[in-house]
């Protein structure tokens, strides 16, 4: 299979390089993170004419909204009926219309502002292989039915696939994320938003006005902190490593045989199968998603871009396979994002995190959350998502469930002899070695060089596992990542793997 580590869009959009900040800074907000919740975020603030940085530890659009499959849609695979159980009918009905705010401000946005970002209208779709799968959708239904929701049941897709039902729901959207981003970091700039890229965040000193500590010994004075980071850079004793998992998908992008007829689909039976198109260069790409697993777990990662391109040459048929990536999301307990302030201690310091799969929306409703917590407005969505939030039934059971997987995959990584021998690597191939009598981690570039690691994750000391899809190094227990020579790549751990000497 061909080597396409990065979405297509990744380098499509025009920006600027911004500058890394070397000095302290005064501001009114800082922002931490510039994927879509950060930047939306910002952009509404400085609308109501505050003064706010927007800091990102690499290049900005380079993290996980870069890697989304830009689907807008307020219907997030089966969610109403288990919200309903949860957390009632009436905030099952603001989670709708918090998601719906998303995607209607994005609309707003587009049209307001004639942005070119392939921007279009589609159909949304969920749909059962399977009886038992099928029943758990006409459960589904009959919450949207509760809450207002409008969709309609269907017993037919138009693929060659046999489903037991689906539900469809018209008036949703698809997008180029980055075009569409890059045009709020524009207009942001132009309200006097100032942007600062390659600036690591590594702390928060909290007070009336906190201090963002930057890895490089400056600082950012503020009234207000916003972690937007995809994993909280500042826990702020909100134990968020304990309180969210990270899960794993992948992406691949191929050009079909078959005419794609438009639309959103996406099933609800493991293993998960998605499928939108896209344009690019004035032809159809069909992106199709799915095998989802914990971070760091499971089989070689190379298997799963197999089989959604088995799947595709199956439905479709492949012309030609052109990209694939892979992204990671992170789950709470009771599926509700936590955004607002980061714990009871602090408050003026916030986050915006645990999106699962459907960040475009929750992400665009994160901004509109805060920015009405920070200016003193009412938010009607604030009690429904905030961080501060307990739910005995889902949040005990999830919680106790994340952390007999956590000390079940920190005992079998301790215990692991299943090595490679380091003359073995072959040139552009890692994994689990021994190296001077312990576990270790290499990595053969494709100029031949080895880059050795400590296995060991900087977070809590599980073993990391090499992803040979992504060339990473992936900790099974709290999702923590980390570039093939040890950098980090994805929170909870915030410093590198130890680099041994080869």
């Amino acid at each position: 299979m061909p080597r396409f580590p990065e979405p297509y869009w990744r380098d499509s959009h025009k920006l600027p390089a911004f500058p890394r900040l070397n000095e302290n800074l005064h501001v009114d907000v800082a922002v931490i993170g510039a994927g879509i919740s950060g930047i939306t975020t910002a952009y509404l603030l400085a609308k109501e004419g505050v003064k706010v940085a927007l800091l990102d530890a690499g290049k900005i659009l380079n993290g996980t909204t870069g890697h989304t499959t830009a689907k807008l849609t307020v219907q997030h695979s089966m969610t109403y009926a288990g919200l309903i159980q949860t957390h009632g009918q009436e905030k099952a009905k603001q989670y709708y219309e918090a998601n719906l705010a998303g995607l209607n401000l994005v609309k707003e946005l587009v049209e307001s502002h004639s942005i070119d970002c392939d921007f279009s209208e589609q159909e949304s779709w969920i749909y059962a292989n399977t009886p038992s799968y099928g029943k758990k959708l006409e459960q589904e239904f009959d919450a949207y039915q509760k809450l207002g929701i409008p969709g309609e049941m269907r017993t037919r897709l138009p693929f060659e696939i046999q489903i037991e039902n689906a539900i469809m729901m018209g008036g949703q959207a698809q997008f180029h994320p980055l075009k569409y981003l890059s045009h709020l970091v524009r207009e942001f700039q132009l309200m006097g938003g100032i942007v600062y890229e390659n600036t690591v965040a590594e702390n928060v000193e909290p007070g009336p006005r906190p201090q963002v500590l930057l890895q490089n010994g400056h600082r950012v004075h503020c009234s207000y902190v916003v972690s937007s980071s995809h994993f909280p850079f500042y826990d702020g004793g909100g134990l968020y490593f304990m309180r969210m998992y990270a899960d794993r998908s992948y992406v691949a992008a191929i050009k079909p045989k078959k005419e794609y007829p438009g639309g959103m689909f996406s099933s609800v039976d493991s293993p998960v199968r998605s499928f939108r198109y896209t344009p690019i260069n004035g032809e159809q790409l069909l992106l199709v998603g799915g095998e989802n697993h914990r971070t760091g777990q499971g089989p070689d990662t190379m298997e799963h871009y197999e089989k959604l391109r088995d799947f595709a040459e199956e439905v479709f048929g492949i012309e030609e396979f052109t990209y694939r990536w892979s992204a990671q999301d992170l789950f709470t307990p009771d599926n509700v994002p936590y955004i607002g302030r980061i714990s009871s201690k602090h408050e003026n310091i916030f986050v915006a995190t645990g999106y699962r799969k459907w960040g475009m929306t929750s992400g665009t409703a994160a901004g509109l959350i805060l920015r009405d917590l920070i200016t003193k407005k009412e938010s009607p969505y604030e009690e429904l998502y905030t961080p501060l939030r307990f739910h005995p039934a889902a949040d005990v059971k999830q919680v106790a469930l994340n952390n007999v997987n956590v000390a079940a995959h920190f005992v079998a990584g301790k215990l692991d002899v299943t090595r490679k021998k380091i003359d073995e690597l072959e040139p552009d191939e890692g994994g689990v070695v021994t190296f001077g009598g312990k576990r270790a981690g290499a990595y053969r570039d494709t100029q031949g060089k080895l880059h050795v690691v400590d296995t060991t994750c900087t977070h809590l000391g599980c073993e990391v596992n090499w992803n040979s899809g992504d060339r990473t190094w992936d900790c099974p227990c709290h999702g923590s990542r980390f570039s093939y020579d040890g950098r980090v790549v994805e929170g909870p751990a915030d410093q590198p793997l130890k680099k041994l000497d080869a």
